[in-house]
């Protein structure tokens, strides 16, 4: 046989010898070896000597510390003792290090300090649970802790909250020390994350004096502060709600140039912000001032940063200083305009500025800008009509979009209703929120005053804008374009009507709103008359309210507006004072024969009651069939009448009681108002004549 070689040959077994038995004992013998870690004296010593070490270093019998290695619990050993020995470790450890950081946090200033404010905090900070006298010594023992050392208090995260809760239960005068104690510091603390809620609360109290020492510390600054994470919001909280109208005229101004950031204008002269008559008295300057205002708009539409009021008021300047149809304006436009998310025309819809500059830009764009603007603000429209500056983009898009289609499919499924339950809920938000309501009732009235009160001038500030700018930029007439969109929401109008009348019936907004949607849509009105006419069924007495919460609504005859209501659809139509008549609507409404079957029952109340106008204009309707028998019913109670137009109406003597309460007015007093109901009155005049 051939020997094996290779592989096989070393896997044969060697029979021992005894010679092999013998060096294996002799290993055994052996002391065990351990390699150890020479100091840095002892290789010094080694190395003088000139030694070498040929071989492992021999254990000695003196202790050394273990190495982490031999800590470990060993597989076959006791476990019990190895987990002992390790816990016992840990603990020592973590205790060490507990030690060590409550030493070090000892050794910070004013630790002892910083301690008591935060639990002076955490008993302040729960108002319901701590009495009256308690808190005032726990204020006046925390006072006594910050008052000089502010500004070591208000840059730590934990002792700020105490310096807030504070000024939370300060006095005037408090307040104003801890302002004065900080004044330098402001642009500063603004910066800090936790800090710069205590400017918040400094400013939150309406304390002019204490506005003056925060607010000119930001000036010179708005650049960098603008660009900041945390300093951007609070800068911007301070010029939209608390700086008067010189103080945002100056931190605006800064966004021209540093120019206007270094040398501020003299306090004699009228400080403005309206870049273009600034453009005018300085025109060499226009090239740099657009420039420096671009670039730093433009910085923060990159940020996605957009929703700063500043910045909205920074950027119509920009766009009020440039010429229509120029290329600066369509590359603003675009710029604009090619934001993803949408949230840049989103957030400036619900500012004064931006709203205006979101109008102003459908009113100079294309047909294409306009198409994409409003569809930018899919999915809030309906937040949007609610809010005192965004309802005006939805009025905007009724006078300047030209295809009504698209207006009408974007935006009415949103304000209105998309026929899932909700339309009548939204309708009569609509009716009654001041906003929303002239979202739709615009289309119906126009710039009426009822509609556009003291309270909604600067609307009507925006319309007169745009529709001398749509002269030149739309072609479909004006007047072609509301009818159309008038007929696109009508049936949703008057469906919503029809199902919740009693819901609009009770306050004034909504009898205004259901008055203008039956004489202005277009469509069948009969659901909805007739669900008008149900409301005013029933006897027309006060109700009381018992224990029932909330009270029930009053009838909707002992209302003026309701009255008002009435009389109006049995009218037929709105005044025309031109023609100094009443232009009826067409197809006619006929309400009044509508309306009769509901109240024959109690007709003599309603002529000797609040509504009796309304009983009035059932005899003046020349479309009324039930005229002759509504005469012979009033001449049966005609001394009903008689006392009605001739005694006190409980209004009129709870007006007076009112009015012996209060303060006499200085001046000339008009005319004594004649006692008596006044439509009574006419009522029987007609019966006498």
């Amino acid at each position: 046989m051939a020997p094996k070689t290779g592989a096989s040959a070393a896997s044969v077994k060697r029979k021992a010898t005894s010679n092999d038995k013998h060096i294996g004992d002799s290993r055994a013998k052996k002391a065990k070896v351990i390699p150890t870690r020479k100091t840095r004296d002892e290789e010094a010593s080694d190395s003088d000597s000139g030694s070498v070490d040929e071989g492992a270093e021999v254990a000695s019998n003196a202790p050394r510390a273990k190495s982490a290695y031999e800590l470990r619990p060993k597989a076959n050993g006791d476990a019990s003792t190895n987990t002992a020995t390790q816990t016992q470790t840990s603990r020592e450890a973590h205790a060490k290090q507990k030690a060590l950081a409550l030493e070090r946090k000892n050794a910070k200033p004013l630790a002892d300090e910083v301690a008591r404010t935060k639990k002076l905090w955490e008993r302040l900070r729960r108002k319901s649970h701590v009495p009256k006298e308690e808190r005032k010594q726990l204020v006046d023992e925390l006072y006594g802790i910050i008052t000089g050392r502010v500004k070591d208090f208000v840059l730590k995260h934990d002792s700020v909250r105490a310096v807030q809760t504070a000024i939370k239960y300060s006095t005037p005068a408090q307040r104003k020390e801890i302002a004065k104690e900080l004044q330098g510091t402001y642009a500063q603390l603004a910066e800090s994350r936790y800090a710069k809620f205590l400017i918040g609360k400094l400013l939150i109290q309406n304390d002019d004096e204490i506005r003056d020492i925060i607010v000119p510390e930001f000036y010179g600054k708005v650049r960098k502060l603008i660009n900041h994470p945390e300093a951007s919001w609070i800068l911007d909280d301070v010029y939209r709600g608390v700086a008067t109208r010189e103080q945002r005229a100056r931190l605006l101004r800064e966004w021209y140039g540093p120019e206007f950031a270094i040398f501020q204008q003299n306090g004699d002269s009228e400080i403005t912000a309206d870049l273009p008559t600034i453009l005018a008295n300085e025109p060499g300057k226009r090239g740099f001032v657009l420039k420096y205002l671009f670039d730093m708009a433009n910085n923060l539409i990159q940020k996605k940063l957009t929703g700063f009021t500043i910045l909205h008021d920074a950027m119509l300047q920009y766009f009020l200083s440039l010429t229509s149809g120029s290329e600066e304006l369509k590359e603003f436009i675009e710029i604009i305009k090619q934001d993803e998310t949408g949230d840049l025309l989103k957030n400036m819809a619900f500012t004064k500025s931006g709203a205006r500059l979101v109008c102003l830009m459908l009113a100079h764009g294309g047909a294409k800008d306009r198409k994409q603007i409003i569809k930018t603000f899919k999915d809030t429209y309906q937040l949007m009509c609610g809010d005192q500056n965004a309802h005006m983009t939805l009025l905007a898009a009724y006078d300047l979009i030209d295809d009504t289609v698209l207006t009408s499919k974007t935006i009415f499924p949103e304000i209105l209703g998309k026929n899932d339950g909700t339309d009548a809920e939204n309708v009569v938000f609509l009716a009654n929120n001041p906003n929303a309501r002239v979202s739709v009732c615009y289309l119906f009235e126009g710039v009426s005053k009822s509609l556009f009160p003291t309270s909604h001038t600067a609307d009507l500030d925006i319309l007169n804008e745009i529709h001398e700018i749509r002269k030149n930029t739309s072609k479909k007439d004006p007047e072609i374009r509301r009818k159309e969109l008038v007929v696109a929401m009508s049936a949703q109008l008057l469906a919503a009507i029809a199902a919740s009348p009693a819901d609009l019936v009770t306050t004034s907004f909504g009898c205004q709103f259901a008055t203008d949607v039956l004489l202005s849509t277009v469509g069948d009105k009969q659901s909805a008359l007739a669900a008008i006419a149900n409301t005013a069924a029933g006897e027309p007495t006060p109700q009381t309210a018992g224990n029932v919460y909330p009270p029930p609504p009053p009838h909707a005859s002992l209302t003026p507006f309701g009255g008002k209501m009435y009389k109006a659809l049995i009218a037929g139509g709105r005044f025309d004072k031109e023609a100094g008549a009443i232009k009826k609507v067409d197809p006619p409404l006929n309400f009044a024969d509508i309306l009769y079957p509901s109240i024959k029952e109690h007709i003599v109340q309603w002529a000797t009651g609040p509504s009796s106008f309304t009983v009035l204009a059932l005899l003046e309707a020349s479309d009324f069939s039930s005229k002759d028998e509504l005469l012979k019913t009033l001449r049966s109670s005609k001394k009903a009448l008689q006392k009605a137009a001739t005694e006190e109406t409980p209004q009129r003597q709870a007006k007076e009681e009112e009015a012996k309460t209060k303060p006499k007015a200085k001046g000339k007093k008009g005319p004594a108002k004649p006692v008596g109901n006044q439509g009574t009155r006419l009522l029987l005049e007609k019966l006498n004549a």
